[in-house]
């Protein structure tokens, strides 16, 4: 392709740094923005009174006791961010094979669900639907010798889909993988009234190397038995991601969620684009603990990374990102 000189007389005119010299030019060009309410922040939940415990591999983040889940969710409220997720940590003797503590009525999780709808109405709750805080293999089904089994799973997921919304959760978010459990967790929250309840499918669920801090923080990790990679899906498969989220929509679900959230930004891209409904992304542990490490080693400024990576899920086209960065962000845009 040859330019006529009219074109280079064209060209030779045009300067694309022009706008950027100022900050106000800036602003009017910039194409995303994110604010607080973009943010979900997952926090990890803990039994006793006024306790809180570093999670070592996650520098920043702590366990909390239900009194200060409460404490969290007012300070999330106050800067703007809409919505929080709850991870348990229980103790080890509540662990069972098929991890019958997570149908149970009055766990750490449901507790910590009216506590916080109580006394902060105003912020949704999401709760984990999966078993793997709650066995003892760190799975997040019920196995059988090697093999999770699916419908088994389907029908304790059910159970608990259903005691979290009844204490209080008004998303309900199965990150289990199993196949048809948003179909089943549907029929059964609309079979008890509780057709409100939306329902945020981890319908892209990656098995990943970044979730390892997570686990520690539930106490999972070292429980893990083998790996999750006949039931959560090749990190090399693209295409298979719009399979799985084809058919959690045709289920009944209401949102969709990419997890792990930086690795897989083509993927949130193309959800949002072959389906157009609200996407998520999980910005997980691991990656959060990768900033968090290199800004300890002075290698990278932390809240630069942090707002440039969270940034890039608003490019990718997501509605909503879950970060433990939430409310360190939602303070920085707030000023």
């Amino acid at each position: 392709m040859t330019f006529e000189k009219h074109d280079m007389d064209f060209l030779a005119g045009r300067r694309l740094r022009r706008p950027r010299m100022a900050g106000w030019s800036r602003d009017l060009m910039r194409e995303n923005t994110l604010v607080p309410g973009d943010l979900i922040w997952p926090i990890f939940v803990i039994e006793g009174q006024n306790e809180r415990q570093e999670v070592k591999s996650m520098p920043g983040v702590e366990r909390l006791s239900i009194d200060l889940a409460v404490e969290a969710a007012k300070a999330a409220r106050a800067e703007g961010i809409p919505a929080m997720a709850l991870f348990p940590n229980i103790d080890p003797s509540l662990r069972s094979e098929d991890g019958a503590e997570g149908i149970n009525r009055d766990n750490l999780i449901c507790r910590t669900l009216s506590a916080i709808k109580d006394a902060v109405p105003e912020i949704g709750l999401v709760a984990d639907v999966a078993l793997d805080p709650y066995t003892t293999h760190g799975h997040d089904g019920v196995m059988r010798g090697e093999e999770i089994l699916n419908d088994e799973s389907v029908a304790i997921l059910v159970k608990q889909a259903l005691v979290q919304a009844q204490s209080g959760a008004d998303v309900i978010a199965p990150s289990d993988m199993m196949d048809g459990r948003v179909a089943a967790i549907r029929g059964a929250l609309d079979d008890e009234g509780l057709e409100k309840t939306i329902i945020l499918s981890y319908a892209a669920k990656y098995a990943s190397a970044f979730y390892g801090p997570f686990r520690d923080a539930v106490g999972s990790g070292a429980r893990l038995k083998g790996s999750k990679l006949t039931y959560q899906m090749d990190p090399a498969n693209a295409e298979d991601a719009i399979l799985e989220v084809e058919q959690d929509l045709a289920e009944g679900a209401d949102w969709i969620m990419v997890k792990p959230g930086m690795p897989y930004l083509d993927v949130c891209r193309m959800v949002k684009d072959r389906f157009d409904v609200p996407v998520f992304a999980y910005q997980v542990s691991g990656e959060y603990a990768m900033i968090a490490f290199a800004a300890q080693a002075g290698a990278i400024d932390r809240e630069a990374a942090m707002a440039e990576s969270l940034m890039g899920f608003k490019r990718a086209g997501c509605s909503g990102i879950l970060t433990y960065f939430a409310l360190d962000m939602a303070r920085k845009i707030n000023g």
